[in-house]
This record gives structure tokens, sequence and C-alpha cells, in this order.
């Protein structure tokens, strides 16, 4: 049996068709223009294959009566397919964070979620990487050369982009400043973290910014617990909610 899950981000739209329980397909397209538009596409698509939809934009496919679960349910769920043990969870998505703890069953314990502000998230790195001069994929290589000794005070993304022109204006290095802003990104996603009180050792990182190499690295330097990222990390919200549509069908 088939079942498909629709992840619609504030940045992409992620959607993975299971077959039998395997992944059969999965893609990442943009979301920034008519997501609604794209994501009928895909029910047209996979025409009576059920389906649940996740993510910030889920509501969009209400009036064709698809099913819907928050992006904390999904999450759990799919990463649980990846690793039947993970009890710790952080989702860097392109306009929030969320720390979640599932108990020993896999259900929700306790999670943090940041949604009220871009700093710290996909989106944030997107746009200290254009003022920088870098593409979004070579960003976290390019801060793993940077010098510390930089700090981004400015919790606000108009006030950091602000600190990072100041730095590039008195000829600091591209490099340094791009470390710094990783290192902003992760104080603020270890903060949510230790607000969870997790005494788990692995953390497993999921989401778009679960690419950046540097935030991976950085983050284990912060929480000292191994920070695994499962494959194609960015899908498993969608993977998650194509496994609800299985069950639910």
């Amino acid at each position: 049996m088939q079942s498909l899950g629709i992840d619609i981000g504030s940045r992409t739209i992620k959607t993975v068709l299971l077959d039998d329980g395997e992944i059969r397909r999965w893609e990442v397209v943009d979301a920034t223009s008519r997501p609604a538009e794209t994501a009928r596409r895909y029910l047209a698509k996979y025409g009576g294959v059920p389906v649940v939809a996740t993510g910030y934009g889920r509501d969009l496919l209400e009036i064709e009566n698809v099913s819907s679960v928050t992006e904390i349910r999904a999450c759990a769920r799919g990463i649980r397919s990846y690793c039947a043990h993970a009890r710790a969870i952080l989702d860097i998505g392109g306009q929030d964070l969320k720390a979640i703890l599932l108990d020993a069953e896999g259900r929700i314990a306790k999670f943090e979620m940041n949604d009220r502000c871009a700093a710290g998230t996909g989106r944030f790195l997107e746009i200290m990487a254009e003022k920088l001069g870098f593409s979004v994929a070579g960003f976290g290589g390019a801060a793993q050369y940077g010098a510390p000794g930089i700090t981004i005070s400015s919790v606000c993304t108009v006030f950091a982009e602000s600190e990072v022109i100041g730095l590039l204006n008195k000829g600091t290095p591209p490099d340094d400043i791009a470390l710094a802003v990783h290192q902003s990104v992760v104080m603020k996603i270890t903060g949510m973290y230790k607000r969870l009180s997790s005494s788990s050792d692995t953390v497993h990182l999921v989401g778009g910014g679960a690419l950046n190499s540097c935030v991976r690295r950085l983050l284990e330097n912060e929480l000292r617990v191994k920070v695994l990222v499962p494959a194609n990390p960015q899908i498993v919200v969608a993977l998650g909610a194509a496994i609800i549509a299985s069950q639910s069908a």
C-alpha cells in the first residue's frame, strides 16, 4: 500500500511517497511562491493515495479534505523510523527551531519551539550567507576556516545583519564572521535544548539546517553529546507524515 506525506514549510515543500513502508520517492521543492498550488499538484499526481499534511502551511490543504498533524508529531514518528531508540531531536527549519524529547515508547515527552523570530533558523543562515557573499551550500564549510574571537550579540535577524555589515566595513575576514554567525545559531539552539533537561547522550539533528556541517560540529562541542544526522534530514517530517497516513488508511 502506498501513502504520501507532505511537509509544507516556509521555504520548501517536502514530499515522501511510501510503498509498503519503504520510501519509493521523495522530493524537496521551493515553497516561496504559490505553496498551496504546488502542494495540490502533488495531490493530483498521487491521486487516491492516503495523504497526511504537516508543516508551517499544512492548513493550506484543508479545502482538499487532507488530514494534518503537527510537525512535532510527524518529526517524532519520522526519526523513529531511522532510529528505533531515538530520544532527543533538534529540528532546524526555515523559519523555526524545535527541540523535542521522546519517551521510551516514542511519545512526545517535552518540546520547545521558537517560531517568533527567524534568528537561528535556516532563513537566518541564508540571509547571513548572502550578506557575506557565500552560497548557502558553502556557508558551513567557510565557517570552519574562520578564526574564533568574534561575537554576534543580537538575537534579532535585522540587528544581527547590521552587526555583520559593521564587521565587514571594519575589514573583518568573512570566514571569521561566518564562524561567529554559526556560533550564535548554535548558542540559541543549545539554550532551547538545555531547558528540556535531556539526559540523552545522542541528539538527532534534522531539517534543512542539519545539512550544515559547521552547525553539527559546534553543537557536538557545546552539548557534549553525539549529534547524528540521518540520510536526507530535510525529509524526516514528511516521512513521519507518510507513516501516519499509512497507519490511518
